[in-house]
């Protein structure tokens, strides 16, 4: 069973919904036939190069630290449910987060990728660490058993950078406006961080048509 996640690294929502994913998985006994791959969504596509100020960034997006904290306060609650305990004070820099997902297709030819995603998600929310640094990206990538040095060159270069972009693209095409979003088997959304047991009916629906496909 294929399940393509739609993601950035810098959504809290996606890392609740990694938990709950995992969670689904296990409660559902399909930690073992399940092939997670992770696709690229940029929450900022227009974000500079070089990330900007968090500040900053709030007051653009929510208008100031009021709305911004009452809305981390939620999110921080459901983060406590799946054991992630959110440090919002440490993220100094919101960055832009093509390279980041540069390293997560670099990361898949390796099956590190699902290593590398915890990791970006931790070293952001848990952290405070700026994903908008090349060096700081490597030193991530060689905490997860990757090749620091090729991933530094890869990083250097521009390989992936049209292939993320275009995935960034076809998502918003499949109307996916927000994330994550979950695909199973390339026909079935589920849509947002939701609990373990919205997968459970997609996860049967899976079952029987394969049941349907191999006839009696």
């Amino acid at each position: 069973m294929i399940i393509d996640v739609f993601s950035d690294p810098i959504c809290p929502w996606c890392y609740i919904g990694k938990r709950r994913l995992e969670r689904a998985l296990d409660q559902f006994g399909r930690t073992g036939d399940a092939a997670v791959r992770w696709r690229a969504f940029q929450l900022n596509p227009g974000m500079p190069p070089e990330g900007m100020a968090r500040k900053a960034y709030l007051a653009l997006k929510f208008g100031g630290d009021e709305r911004a904290s009452q809305i981390y306060e939620a999110i921080g609650e459901a983060g406590i449910g799946v054991g992630i305990p959110f440090a919002f004070e440490k993220i100094e820099r919101t960055p832009n987060t093509i390279q980041s997902h540069r390293l997560i297709r670099h990361a898949a030819r390796t099956g590190h990728d699902g290593d590398l995603v915890e990791a970006l998600f931790r070293g952001y929310f848990l952290e405070g660490r700026d994903l908008s640094d090349d060096a700081i990206l490597v030193d991530i990538a060689g905490e997860c058993g990757m090749d620091a040095e090729d991933a530094r060159r890869y990083l250097a270069g521009r390989d992936d950078d049209q292939e993320i972009r275009a995935e960034h693209d076809f998502a918003v095409s499949l109307n996916i406006t927000g994330v994550p979003c979950f695909i199973v088997e390339g026909r079935y959304a589920v849509v947002g961080a939701q609990e373990p047991d919205a997968f459970g009916p997609v996860f049967d629906l899976v079952d029987e048509e394969a049941r349907a496909a191999a006839g009696p």
